[in-house]
């Protein structure tokens, strides 16, 4: 059963009763054991949600990667309290950010690295889908001048423009699902809190659209927020006004974007929020493997149920191994990101490359499928790199073409893996491990920007983690290694591939401002559970650091860009609320009348906490807390600063990092010194390297989903025979019926002397300029295995074919064809096609709009959240009204004892006789 809204009920249901269980039987056996250790999961909301969300994550793994793309990327509407007026970024912002990431690449690595410029900048899309977020109380009374027929949403988008302070939402879900629904109600949040405006961007998604197409798509944004086109209705909005912020994958993803940023020299934005950033794909720190237990990620990783789409060998070929023990020494360095295993052509080709480029010195040392006896151990390997030159195991020889010596120089060499006992003889990978990014391309600093030469020079960074989450000790590392580049290298290898890590390393050696605060039992992205006090004062926090970030001059926050050492402080404003039971629902019931116009205006909202022991009171606690770790000088400053004298009328200047732990009840704390950090204390040379035991326990849950679901990985490759022949079809209809691609245009004039005059008049689409490659443009790339422009054997892959032939054609198409009766037919059959329109595209790609308004998953997980935001309500309020009267009773009691003691000696014993 594919993911939809009613196997997650099913599926989850039995959680829900099991977790009440557990949890109320441990919690009697704490009581019993007088156990007063304070935990996250004492609470039974947070317990149930936590279990919630791992069961459907872990529901997910179970069905295909398409089944939960479709699932995440459903449309939702928005509350009607919000205005969320959707826009597209156009094709000209997606060309200019594209020609920003072809700049930062030399050009060989763009070639051999990411596989060449042009499969990753096409798309199915005519632009990137994307929202402005706000709430409709802080839209501008104004209204659009007469005359002007604008929709709704475009009057909202020009009601919003006076709100200065941008924040631009990058979502997560590990780069392959999720999208602006999923986070859309902790978006709306986030802009109440700051009183501003959000963008939220629906990039491109692996596996369809890999590395680098999610990295395009979220600078594009930028570039469209700051450079909009002349069709925007929005004003530029000046890169000081606009923070970034973004979850897991997408705080990943503002992170690389930074560094692209200060390595071309472009102004970057004032700030950027990183939730529980996922920073090294490489699996290389600790925590993945010793918080499983306490995280939502599932336990061997995300693997899926085979399909067309993933993963690229369904059923591994010739009976190989997903991993292997080695059968070659070191090998070259990384190169082709297309494959796997070449065709015999490839092999060909780059065997006499490799051997014209460098006279054949030394390479048959790492050549052939050598014999048992001579593959080395990990530990002679290693003493041999590191001693300098490899020396030949054999003398050179003339090029061979035996497949095994082939293989040896094809690159890249699938990556060999670190062993815990060095004197064992290293694994090697033979299938593609994350579906962001190809084996060979994960410790790439663009891919895991933990290995980046230099965090330096960066925006100020607010950085939170879960303490019980996988991602915590790189999210640890990355932060400190921002605010103190020379203390944190990186190691050696990533440095010598790359010449620009290399000058950055000296270019940028002024530490990053940096906030890191790590959560107590918190799993990954603690924000998710709002309605818990963590995330209230994480929301309140981040609220502060983007206003004021976005508020004061570069000068003023080149000494302090923290909001919690700004003196005075700055004033907080949050409407009061009433009881959330008496707050209308979240969502408007189907078949039933809107709220009134007006409703979106009030004073209050379902998700407001403000009553009970509110985060503006906790964020003020937790303030002076911070301004006392200043005074005692257990903070990182500058080089040569030091703490400020006291002065309430100033700043706390030159403070470069402030490090904290955060308690279940949202208390701050000092966190222990970097000595007693283990993740801080991981050699450089170890960081960015695939380990053995994050591999065997990926491969463990893929060999047992290889054997459970061995049927349909056989079904799956039948059917990407099927959609070949499709594909393969459809082309040939369109040659046939006129298409001409500009290549080939001078050839065919010479075939016939004049080409039908009607032949783009009567086809559907046009050729669009700004449109620059299509899948007819990759003669000289190598894009990655699972990447639809490179396919022809998913419905994806043809319907994207179909879209540039007949719709959207690019600049490199000379005509658009006719589109034949009998495909027209054909398409008229296919729910997922059309006989006149643009047929669906990836769901990676287009958000899904039902027919019919569902109670969608999602919207169940928006009511689940206003559920428990009002039971975490009630259950404060009912705290504090114990709270007042235990008070009041107390007083009562001094009062009468007061009384009684200043009253006459016979008084006393007048009235006791009585």
């Amino acid at each position: 059963m594919p993911v939809t809204t009613t196997s997650a009920a099913v599926h989850i249901t039995p959680v829900v009763l099991k977790t009440f269980y557990k949890h109320t039987k441990h919690k009697g056996h704490k009581v019993k054991n007088g156990d007063t250790t304070e935990e996250a999961t004492d609470d039974l909301i947070y317990d149930e949600a936590f279990h919630i969300v791992k069961a459907f994550i872990q529901l997910g793994t179970r069905n295909k990667v398409e089944s939960l793309q479709h699932f995440t990327n459903t449309h939702v509407p928005a509350p009607y309290w919000a205005a969320v007026p959707p826009v597209r970024i156009p094709m000209s912002s997606c060309n200019k950010a594209a020609d920003l990431i072809i700049k930062w690449f030399d050009p060989e690595d763009l070639k051999q690295i990411v596989g060449g410029e042009r499969w990753w900048q096409i798309r199915g899309l005519d632009g990137i889908d994307a929202e402005w977020v706000t709430e409709k109380e802080y839209l501008d009374d104004t209204k659009p001048p007469p005359g002007n027929e604008l929709s709704d949403d475009d009057c909202d988008i020009l009601r919003m423009d006076h709100l200065e302070t941008v924040m631009l939402y990058v979502h997560g879900g590990a780069y392959f699902w999720g999208s602006i629904n999923t986070h859309r109600y902790q978006i709306i949040r986030y802009a109440r809190k700051f009183k501003g405006r959000a963008f939220a961007v629906n990039y491109r998604k692996a596996p369809q659209y890999p590395w680098p197409c999610p990295l395009q798509d979220v600078i594009a944004a930028y570039l469209y927020l700051t450079s909009p086109p002349p069709e925007a209705l929005h004003k530029p909005v000046p890169s000081s006004k606009i923070v970034f912020a973004g979850d897991s994958a997408g705080a990943g993803l503002c992170l690389t974007m930074l560094t692209v940023l200060r390595d071309l020299g472009l102004e970057q934005p004032a700030g950027a929020v990183l939730i529980s950033p996922w920073v090294d794909l490489t699996h290389s720190f600790p925590s993945v493997m010793h918080n499983a237990s306490t995280d939502i990620i599932p336990p061997h990783g995300f693997i899926h149920k085979p399909s067309t789409l993933w993963p690229i060998e369904a059923v591994p070929q010739e009976g190989r191994a997903r991993v292997i023990p080695t059968q070659t020494n070191p090998p070259p360095k990384p190169g082709h990101a297309d494959v796997l295993r070449p065709s015999d052509e490839r092999l060909g080709e780059q065997v006499e490359q490799r051997m014209q480029a460098s006279q054949g010195e030394a390479l048959i040392a790492h050549a052939g499928e050598l014999t048992e006896k001579d593959v080395k151990t990990q530990a002679e390997m290693h003493n041999e790199t590191n001693g300098g030159t490899i020396r030949p195991e054999r003398p050179p020889q003339k090029q061979s073409t035996s497949e095994s010596e082939c293989l040896a120089f094809w690159e890249p060499k699938p990556p060999k893996v670190l062993m815990n006992d060095p004197n064992d003889r290293p694994l090697e990978l033979r299938s593609q491990i994350q579906l962001y990014a190809t084996n060979e391309q994960l410790t790439h600093p663009l891919v895991s920007p933990i290995l980046q030469g230099s965090l330096g020079n960066l925006c100020p960074l607010y950085i939170i983690a879960g303490d019980g989450e996988c991602l915590r000790d790189e999210i640890i590392y990355v932060a400190h290694k921002a605010a103190n580049p020379k203390e944190y290298p990186t190691r050696e290898g990533t440095l010598k591939d790359s010449p620009r890590q290399r000058e950055n390393v000296a270019k940028f050696q002024t530490p990053t401002k940096v906030h890191l605060q790590v959560f107590d039992g918190m799993c990954h992205v603690l924000t998710v559970f709002i309605f818990t006090d963590s995330a209230k004062y994480a929301y309140r926090s981040i609220a502060e650091f983007i206003k004021h970030v976005t508020r004061y001059s570069p000068e003023h926050l080149e000494q302090n860009p923290f909001p919690e050492l700004h003196r005075p402080p700055s004033e907080i404003s949050d409407p009061p609320s009433p009881d959330e039971e008496d707050h209308p629902s979240l969502e408007v019931p189907s078949g039933k009348k809107s709220p009134p116009k007006d409703a979106g205006k009030r004073r209050f909202r379902p998700d407001h906490d403000n009553g009970t022991r509110s985060d503006v009171e906790l964020y003020r606690e937790n303030e002076s807390k911070t301004k006392l770790e200043v005074k005692s000088g257990d903070v990182r400053f500058v080089p040569d600063g030091s703490p400020a004298t006291e002065d309430e009328d100033r700043d706390i200047p030159g403070v470069r990092m402030i490090r904290e732990r955060v308690d279940i009840f949202g208390h701050v704390r000092l966190m222990e010194g970097e000595e007693e950090i283990p993740a801080l204390q991981i050699p450089p040379s170890e960081i960015g390297l695939i380990k053995e035991d994050p591999v065997r326990r990926w491969l463990s849950g893929q060999e047992k989903w290889d054997k459970k679901y061995k049927r349909n990985a056989i079904k799956a490759e039948r059917r990407r025979r099927h959609y070949e022949k499709k594909a393969a079809v459809l082309i040939a209809h369109a040659r046939e019926n006129g298409l001409i691609l500009d290549n080939e245009r001078t050839a065919v004039i010479n075939q016939r002397a004049s080409l039908p005059t009607a032949m783009s008049s009567t086809s559907v689409g046009n050729v669009e300029c700004d449109r620059r490659w299509g899948p007819f443009d990759l003669e000289s790339e190598q894009p990655p295995g699972s990447a639809i422009a490179g396919r022809r054997d998913t419905r994806e892959a043809v319907a994207l074919i179909k879209k540039h032939i007949y719709h959207s054609a690019p600049a490199t198409h000379r005509t658009v064809p006719r589109m034949s009766t009998s495909d027209a037919a054909r398409a008229a059959f296919d729910p997922s096609d059309h006989p006149f329109k643009p047929p669906r595209q990836s769901v990676s790609e287009e958000q899904v709009h039902a027919r019919i308004i569902p109670f969608h998953g999602l919207r169940m997980w928006q009511g689940l959240i206003s559920y428990f935001m009002r039971k975490s309500s009630k259950k404060a309020q009912q705290g504090k009204r114990q709270a007042l009267q235990t008070l009041r009773t107390g007083s009562d009691k001094l009062k009468n004892a007061g009384s009684s003691h200043s009253q006459p000696k016979g008084s006393s014993q007048s009235s006791s006789t009585r």
